[in-house]
């Protein structure tokens, strides 16, 4: 397979898998290097890294999940034990689970946040490729509780650094039809 066919058919080929479709086999601790060296490789002006990923382990998901509840429940007092104990569970799943972090402090070339969330974007996308290349699915997903004062709490977030959203990797359990559907390039390109 020539190598721009090999591109095409990994950046058109992954989709976004739901964390609760993910399940073990994650990667292995080699796989899991790969994947979050690959980030390195976004683009960075000024060379700031204006990003990093926490791994949320097996020993932590359980406090993640608490804060999950805790959140639901100052947003809705009335959740009831089932929807708390959903709130959760959200943190236990999926093998390989990550959050990634904006730092957007001022710097003294002057870089933008704009271009400091790109740059993020950038390397998540090259974690996503990276995953998919390597055989396993992943997701992205935030919720309400990703900008909650537990959540920067827990993990102990400076204040010019944001959390952005939790990355989600593993084997996919099963796959769900209509996942690939892409927009028409005229959806979302013009010409001036």
């Amino acid at each position: 397979m020539l190598l721009e066919d090999y591109a095409d058919v990994l950046i058109h080929g992954r989709v976004h898998v739901s964390p609760k479709r993910l399940i073990e086999p994650g990667p292995s601790a080699e796989q899991k290097k790969r994947m979050l060296e690959s980030a390195k490789a976004a683009p960075d002006h000024g060379r700031n890294m204006p990003w990093h990923f926490i791994e949320i382990c097996e020993s932590s998901r359980s406090r993640l999940g608490s804060v999950f509840k805790e959140c639901l429940l100052e947003r809705d007092p009335q959740a009831s034990p089932i929807e708390l104990q959903e709130a959760h569970d959200k943190a236990l799943r999926g093998p390989l689970l990550l959050l990634a972090v904006a730092k957007l402090g001022i710097t003294p070339d002057g870089v933008s946040e704009h271009e400091k969330m790109i740059s993020l974007g950038c390397a998540i996308q090259n974690i996503l490729l990276s995953a998919h290349a390597l055989g396993f699915g992943s997701g992205l997903s935030s919720g309400k509780a990703i900008t909650s004062q537990r959540l920067r709490q827990l993990f102990k977030l400076p204040p010019d650094e944001y959390p952005i959203c939790f990355i989600t990797i593993g084997t996919v359990s099963k796959n769900k039809s209509g996942s690939g559907l892409r927009p028409d390039l005229s959806a979302y390109h013009s010409i001036f």
